[in-house]
């Protein structure tokens, strides 16, 4: 009998235990969805609140908040391809592959971590760890202004909903400032990071997967931040259109204010993107209620743009998922 080395059988064992990640996360991920819409109450609110609503103009609704979809997670991978190119050269097509696929493993996992295992798993083995340092970078990006708007909106509503003693308002309208203004310097000046964990004994020894911090200059962080920038318009947008849609009482400063609002408060509490529509749903009613009574079609419009820009994409990006490389070696499908 013919005796088989180890060194063959290493491939096929690499090859079976990839194939039962991918199979295990697709199958995590269609669990959870299912589970989640299957008892969704806000989205059948949704359905009764369009039932007597023309199916062309639905459908033309539907297909603009949809495109949009489209168009912001294309922005996320342009602005992850541009992120990425000082480590590893990737297409776009890939890069829209890892955008995608990473938004399948964030719909199971806490505040969306399993997003940078999605992506970074396109990249070489020996890049990937230094890929999701460069991912976080666009993601605080993200972050700086979803909590400078965030700000400045809570400082308006205060004032117009909740007067205070003027002393008082003015000390929170500073710290928000002191707030804001850290997060706009410490972005810009990302590479003092790198300084920082060089002058640490025990985090200079890994130093080789956080010095690309080092290579983002103020100009390139401006770029990522302008595609951060045309990220939130876009989705900002599709709740415009959605609330407009639904309750067209309501006036476009109010809108803007609670959407920046609403961004804020979930890019700040801990979640799981399959469980964040319930935060989000609690958070909208607790802000709309001072500019509509509408609960229902709030309710609706935040289940709507939660299914379309979280759930369709996770599920989409299911067919990346059974693209991704594990291990390096093994020949790409």
């Amino acid at each position: 009998m013919q005796r088989v080395s180890a060194k063959s059988i290493t491939p096929r064992y690499k090859n079976i235990i990839s194939n039962l990640i991918k199979i295990g996360v697709v199958v995590f991920a269609f669990y959870f969805i299912y589970t989640k819409l299957s008892s969704n109450q806000d989205l059948k609110g949704f359905l009764e609140l369009i039932h007597q609503i023309p199916t062309i103009e639905i459908i033309a609704v539907i297909s603009l908040v949809f495109l949009l979809m489209l168009v912001n997670w294309g922005l996320e991978a342009v602005k992850w391809k541009r992120l990425i190119q000082p480590v590893e050269r990737i297409s776009l097509w890939k890069a829209i592959e890892s955008v995608f696929c990473g938004l399948t493993w964030a719909v199971f996992t806490p505040n969306r971590l399993g997003e940078y295992g999605g992506r970074v798993f396109f990249l070489s083995p020996k890049r990937r760890i230094i890929g999701a340092v460069a991912m976080a970078v666009g993601n605080i990006g993200q972050m700086v202004l979803t909590n400078i708007f965030g700000s400045i909106a809570l400082c308006i509503f205060i004032f117009r909903f909740k007067p205070m003693d003027d002393l008082f308002f003015l000390f929170l309208c500073t710290i928000a400032f002191i707030f804001c203004s850290f997060l706009a310097i410490f972005y810009f000046n990302i590479r003092w990071l790198n300084g920082l964990l060089l002058s640490m004994r025990f985090t200079r020894k890994y130093k080789k997967f956080y010095t690309i911090l080092a290579r983002y200059r103020k100009a390139e962080l401006f770029r990522i931040l302008l595609f951060c920038f045309a990220r939130y318009a876009v989705f900002s947008t599709q709740y415009f259109i959605m609330f407009f849609w639904l309750i067209p009482s309501l006036h476009i400063a109010d809108v803007l204010m609670m959407v920046c609002i609403l961004f804020f408060v979930q890019s700040n509490l801990p979640s799981l993107d399959l469980f964040d529509v319930g935060i989000r749903s609690v958070t909208a009613l607790f802000f709309f209620e001072f500019i509509t009574d509408q609960s229902t079609a709030v309710v609706a419009c935040i289940a709507s743009i939660w299914l379309i820009n979280i759930i369709i994409p996770a599920i989409l990006g299911s067919y990346f998922v059974f693209k991704l490389n594990f291990f390096g070696s093994l020949k790409r499908n």
